[in-house]
């Protein structure tokens, strides 16, 4: 049975047990509570509190169904210490189908908020305080933003060699390494000594089986590696994930119809083409070439584009 909470005290949720909870975070201009949805499973012997937050941007759902998919087959007897489930970190963006919160704000890029600032600012310190901090390790899902696509990649600091083990037991398409050094909840998380990655799990506003389930082998792999999931890791893939050693973003600098000419995780040289833009009569303006070897994270699908429009996001492996 659900039940509603302002504050996430894990030491009085029962071992072996699952408990489903509303957690306060503010409240709205009618003085109702603005609450966010909560799994605890809390096993029989002590161990690490591992947190796994999805739709910090309201729109990207994917993870709230590996959360879904990922609690069907969790027995609290067979875990180690607790799991702490968030399925909707923004749920007003959630209600709305948008990334941002409902002032626009980015929640991603105002970690770990402020106590007295913004309705939004106020919104990610009530979140991160109350919630994030519990954490020993923070896995934090994420998808594409509206009108691109992603493969299923992670963002990690590979330098940092527990992160960098947690990134290649999930087991992805691809990992970029990329040190948190803004205001993104793992950012956050990290400057607190969290060890985190973020998951990139697909695309928006829908659910793909393929990456969920593929994200939740994943997870129990990495959770059978430190210990809080006593049962035999799953089947390790054939697969050796692409590092990259870093990334960029290839836009537009005329608008038009745009076509993107590649594919996710394609493989691409210095100088293919790589997309094109039309005039609204289907003239052709202008051709996009590579500007380097490497391979697309992500890719735009919304044919129409102004001026500065992203069309891939374009990986440079590192060759380990």
């Amino acid at each position: 049975m659900e039940e509603f909470h302002k504050i996430l005290d894990l030491d009085k949720v029962e071992k072996s047990s699952m408990k489903k909870l509303w957690l306060e975070i503010i409240r709205d201009s009618l003085h109702k509570p603005i609450p966010v949805p909560i799994t605890v499973v809390k096993g029989a012997q002590p161990g690490p509190v591992v947190g796994i937050t999805a739709a910090l941007h309201g729109d990207e759902i994917n993870g709230i169904g590996v959360l879904h998919r990922f609690l069907e087959k969790v027995n609290p007897k067979n875990i180690k210490g607790t799991l702490v489930c968030v399925h909707v970190a923004n749920v007003p963006g959630y209600r709305k189908k948008i990334r941002a919160f409902t002032d626009r704000v980015d929640l991603n890029h105002i970690m770990p908020g402020k106590k007295n600032g913004n309705t939004a600012e106020v919104y990610a310190y009530q979140l991160f305080n109350k919630v994030i901090k519990q954490f020993d390790y923070l896995l934090d899902l994420h998808t594409a933003s509206k009108g691109r696509q992603n493969t299923l990649y992670i963002r990690a600091d590979m330098d940092n060699k527990l992160v960098a083990r947690m990134a290649k037991l999930i087991g992805p398409e691809i990992i970029l390494h990329n040190p948190p050094n803004d205001k993104t909840l793992r950012g956050a998380a990290s400057k607190a000594g969290i060890p985190s990655i973020t998951i990139e799990v697909g695309n928006p506003s829908r659910f793909q089986e393929r990456y969920i389930k593929k994200t939740v082998t994943g997870i129990r792999a990495l959770l059978c590696d430190i210990g809080v999931l006593i049962a035999p890791p799953p089947a390790k893939s054939a697969e050796r994930p692409i590092r990259c050693r870093n990334s960029k973003w290839i836009y537009t600098d005329s608008g038009g119809i745009l076509e993107v000419k590649v594919d996710l995780g394609e493989k691409i040289k210095k100088g293919d083409l790589i997309a094109t833009i039309r005039n609204i009569f289907g003239d052709l303006v202008i051709e996009y070439r590579c500007p380097f070897d490497g391979i697309v994270i992500g890719r735009s699908f919304d044919p129409v584009a102004e001026s500065g429009a992203r069309i891939i996001h374009l990986g440079l492996r590192d060759g380990k």
